[in-house]
This record gives structure tokens, C-alpha cells and sequence, in this order.
């Protein structure tokens, strides 16, 4: 039997999910992150990576064919000429490179490059390209041979060849994926040579060495393949494939994907465009979300307060319902205030509100990714904590006025495996 195997490092911990020829899901592990210092994280994740691969039954990982890993997007490592990291690797959410993009934003205007290709990507504290610069001026920069993300330097701990990534990580590194090639305005840059080489997510680097098969159980003609980001793995994992269809992920905040035929780029907004193959993913990610509900409800009295919602019924009640001031999709406005008022004295008409708001915000979404150019609308697949809740479901089918349905795979590993799979195909 064909075996393929994908591993996901997210933000809290790691997982690992084997499925066969006909897509099926044979086992899933996982390892959640301990504490560690910040110079300890990457041998932290490589003990991981192994411990991930021997939790998996050697009977079902002596038929894996090929591996596939994704990280967690704008997760960085500087690294030396064999690939050991000169520091703490530099996490997606952390800020401390705000100087450096200063830096950048002066090299656009001074190169008169308003409208470069990527600019509105990598325009972050927290971009791949942004935290890079801020290496650059660090002490250790003059060791560096190799900038690698997260699923990069993972993949190299099974491969060995250093240097290489896919140009779903790369995006946020300033790589122009529509003409799959670096812009021509990050030569002015002086960071080239330690850019990774692109290649298409899914496609195969190599075997495994063959040191680490034996150690870990693997066969020695299993392949490894080009990674992506744990987003990008989490939509794979729903099986889309059609353009208009999308994945909604109702968790603590709400995230819009939709499979388009055109790419759709605003940085107002905050929408950028992913390229799967011939297509675009185009996203966007309000405030809104899960996160609101859990400051009124408890799980469980959202399940009872939601059973007795009349959802047919559309809720009179228009509420913007944040955790704290400030949307940018599909309302750009830093300070953008909750609005939760007025409160009715049932529970139920609270939640109600709630939920058709939530609904509204997010249909209001499509329209926006539609209206700037992307594919319109046809079917939604729901991932997430919210895809559980019916009558949200209900409510937002409502509102969309398209098919919502749930996931039937909603685990990023699970999309990993699957972009293995592809390898063989």
C-alpha cells in the first residue's frame, strides 16, 4: 500500500496525519510545543519532527512514499553555511523588525517604487523580507548564507539540500508569484544571495537521507516534497478545487479564502493572493469571530442558547461585534468601534444578533473579493470551532445565499499529506 505523509507546525504545536491512495485518513498524532528558551526552539522542533514521524506505527510508516511539511507563515531562520540557525528563529507575529520596515518603506519612496510588485506583502513588521533587514543589521548577518522558514529548514532536516522553499511562504519575502521570479527591485536590497531558491508547493525535492529513513523507520526512496504555510495547508485539507468555491474558518476571528481565477491584490484591505497551480487563492481576515462570543457565552450555553434561535428568521439587530477597536475587511478602519448595542434582555435574541451579524460581515466579505475582481461566489465549506454550531451554519447559508458546508478535513496536516500525494500523481 501507497502511504503519504503530512506533518503541520502550527502556532501551539505540532501534527502529523498519514492518509492512502483513495484520500483516507489512516492515523493523526500530535505534540504540542513545551516551554523552551528562544535560542532552543529549532532543536525543539526537529526533536519533534522525529518523535512526530516514530509515534506513527513502523508497519504503516514502512509504506509512507512521500512527505510534505507545512509552518507556520513569516516563521524565519537565519542560518550558516550547513544549515544550523545563528539565532533564535524570529516567529509570524513578532514585531520587533518595526525599524527595518521603516527602512523599507523609506527604500520604496526614495526608488519612487509606489507600486512595486509584493510592496503591499511585505509592507510588515512582520514579513519574511522585513525581519531579513532587520538581520541584516545585527552582528551575526556576516555568517549568514541562508534565509529558510519554518517548513524550510524542516524539510532540510529530512532532504539535506539547503536553500530552497515554495512560493507560498515566499510571498510575504517579497517574491512575485505571478511571474514566479523575484522583483527586480530587491536587488537594491543586497539580501539576494541569501534568498531561497522557489519551487512549486508539492513538487519533489529528493529521498530522504538515507541516515534519517533508518532512524526513523522510512523507506529509503520515500520523497520529500516542497512544503507551504499552515493556512494554505488547512485549505488544501478541504478538498477545494473548483474556482468560487471558498473556505470560510469561523475561529477566533474570522478568515475568508476563495479559489478565484484572477489574483486580487489591495492593500487597503489586506487582501493578497496566493497562487495554487493555474489559480488564486484570495483572502481576507476580519476582527470579528469566535473570540466575541466567548466574552458573553460558555460552550455550553452556546449550544443551548443556539438551538432555540429561529434561524429563518433574520435577526432585526446590526451589531459590529470586535474584542477591541479596529477592523481592516471588509471595513478598513483602525478605529472601527465594537458595536453590541442595543442588548436584549434574551439571551437567545443576544446570540441571535450576534451570529446574523457575524454572517452578514462575513457575506459582506464575498461581495468585496468579488467586487475588487476575484471569481464569484458558489459554494462555501465552513472550518474552524463555528463550523460545529448549526444554527450559525443555517444563518449564514441565509446570508450568503450559496451552499455552506462543513469540512469534511479541516487539519492542516491533513492538507500536507494531501499536497504529498500530489507528488505521485
Amino acid at each position: 500500500m501507497s502511504l503519504y505523509l503530512g506533518i503541520d507546525f502550527g502556532t501551539s504545536g505540532a501534527r502529523a496525519a498519514v492518509i492512502d491512495q483513495e484520500m483516507q485518513l489512516c492515523i493523526q498524532v500530535s505534540h504540542r510545543f513545551g516551554s523552551v528558551e528562544p535560542h532552543q526552539w529549532a532543536i525543539h522542533w526537529q526533536d519533534i519532527l522525529f518523535s512526530l514521524v516514530q509515534q506513527i506505527p513502523a508497519d504503516i510508516r514502512a509504506q509512507i512514499q512521500a512527505i510534505a511539511i507545512d509552518g507556520t507563515s513569516s516563521t524565519v531562520l537565519l542560518c550558516d553555511g550547513a544549515g544550523v540557525p545563528l539565532d533564535a528563529p524570529i516567529f509570524y507575529n513578532d514585531v520587533r523588525a518595526e525599524s527595518a520596515l521603516a527602512d523599507l518603506q523609506a527604500f520604496f519612496v526614495q526608488a519612487n517604487l509606489d507600486h512595486a510588485p509584493g510592496q503591499d506583502v511585505v509592507l510588515s513588521a512582520t514579513s519574511s523580507l522585513v525581519k531579513l533587514l532587520w538581520w541584516k543589521q545585527q552582528p551575526i548577518y556576516s555568517q549568514a548564507r541562508y534565509l529558510l522558514h519554518q517548513a524550510d529548514w524542516l524539510a532540510f532536516l529530512l532532504h539535506g539540500q539547503l536553500g530552497i522553499s515554495d512560493y507560498h511562504n515566499c510571498l510575504k519575502l517579497g517574491y512575485d508569484v505571478a511571474l514566479l521570479d523575484y522583483p527586480s527591485w530587491m536587488s537594491g536590497l543586497d539580501v539576494m544571495p541569501l534568498l531561497p531558491q522557489v519551487r512549486s508547493p508539492g513538487s519533489v525535492v529528493g529521498t530522504i537521507i538515507e541516515a534519517i529513513a533508518d532512524q526513523l523507520g522510512l523507506p529509503t526512496h520515500c520523497q520529500i516534497c516542497i512544503g507551504t504555510t499552515d493556512s494554505i495547508a488547512a485549505f488544501l485539507a478541504s478538498g477545494v478545487t473548483q474556482i468560487g468555491e471558498a473556505v470560510t474558518s469561523l475561529g477566533s476571528t474570522l478568515v475568508l479564502k476563495l479559489l478565484s481565477a484572477t489574483p486580487v491584490t489591495n492593500g487597503t484591505y489586506g487582501i493578497y493572493s496566493h497562487r495554487l497551480g493555474d489559480l488564486w487563492l484570495v483572502g481576507g481576515a476580519s476582527n470579528t469571530g469566535g473570540a466575541v462570543l466567548e466574552q458573553f457565552f460558555t460552550s455550553q450555553e452556546l449550544l443551548d442558547l443556539s438551538s432555540q434561535i429561529s434561524v429563518q428568521q433574520e435577526s432585526s439587530l446590526q451589531y459590529y461585534p470586535l474584542t477591541q477597536p479596529g477592523d481592516r475587511f471588509p471595513v478598513n478602519d483602525p478605529a472601527l468601534r465594537s458595536c453590541l448595542e442595543p442588548r436584549p434582555a434574551n439571551p437567545v435574541d443576544f446570540l441571535h444578533g450576534l451570529l446574523e451579524s457575524m454572517a452578514r460581515i462575513e457575506a459582506r466579505g464575498y461581495q468585496l473579493l468579488q467586487e475588487l475582481g476575484a471569481t464569484p461566489l458558489v459554494q462555501v465549506y465552513t472550518a474552524g470551532g463555528g463550523a460545529k454550531n448549526h444554527a450559525w451554519t443555517a444563518i449564514r447559508n441565509r446570508q450568503l445565499q450559496v451552499p455552506v458546508l462543513v469540512s469534511p478535513h479541516t487539519e492542516a496536516a491533513y492538507g500536507a499529506a494531501r499536497l504529498a500525494k500530489g507528488s505521485r500523481e
